[in-house]
């Protein structure tokens, strides 16, 4: 068992159960025209983690590790969207209208794709989310069940609520969860903020945050 240098303390890594889970890197937040765009949130600061994004996969790729991708989208009839969703917040496009890139959040559509910059590659699993949380009323449980995995790295969007849900829900299922913190973003930096340190908080009461370099070192030697 190795170390990943993190906050509040060293993170113990252990190679052989370990998974990178990158959150809802999708068009429709990170690109202008989407439904990120539409709620009258600055994109650009999603579209600025891209790279780091993309590095940390590398790293997980060359090293043999599992990459999981998320994303939140909903069947085409919206069956499973729950009416609080769709008009929460007065939005000018709903969840399922028509956008410039599709139906928005529809499944199949061309802005719920993920960046083109991450897409997934062969033999990476997909988890096609209807809520914030990637536990909720998907498989990711028995996927990483299935996979040996017991400690899960995560990235992408948005921190304090996709991100940080789904690290709330591994947590109470027993996973360690870190953060990659220069892989993850918010429309709001104050609120990015916050959550890194709600989750580190009380000695890592949620996860551990990390740079992505210090977590690309410790890969790289898996």
């Amino acid at each position: 068992m190795g170390e990943i240098k993190a906050e509040p303390f060293a993170f113990p890594v252990k190679h052989d159960q370990l998974a990178l889970i990158v959150i809802d890197m999708q068009r429709d937040f990170a690109e202008p025209g989407g439904f990120g765009a539409s709620l009258g949130n600055d994109v650009s600061r999603i579209s600025r983690i891209v790279p780091d994004v993309k590095r940390l996969i590398q790293g997980f790729r060359y090293a043999g590790l599992p990459v999981i991708h998320t994303m939140e989208c909903h069947r085409p009839d919206l069956s499973d969207l729950p009416p609080a969703k769709r008009n929460r917040g007065n939005p000018v496009l709903r969840i399922g209208d028509e956008g410039p890139m599709g139906r928005i959040l529809v499944a199949g559509e061309p802005g719920t794709a993920i960046l083109p910059e991450l897409a997934p590659v062969d033999g990476e699993v997909v988890i096609e989310k209807p809520g914030k949380g990637a536990f909720y009323a998907t498989g990711l449980g028995e996927v990483l069940q299935h996979k040996g995995i017991k400690q899960l790295v995560f990235a992408g969007v948005t921190t304090e609520v996709c991100v940080q849900t789904t690290m709330r829900e591994a947590n109470d299922r027993g996973y360690e969860c870190l953060l990659a913190e220069e892989a993850t973003e918010s429309y709001f930096p104050e609120f990015k903020a916050a959550a890194i340190a709600m989750i580190r908080a009380q000695g890592a009461i949620v996860g551990w945050t990390a740079h992505v370099d210090d977590i690309l070192e410790s890969i790289a030697h898996a």
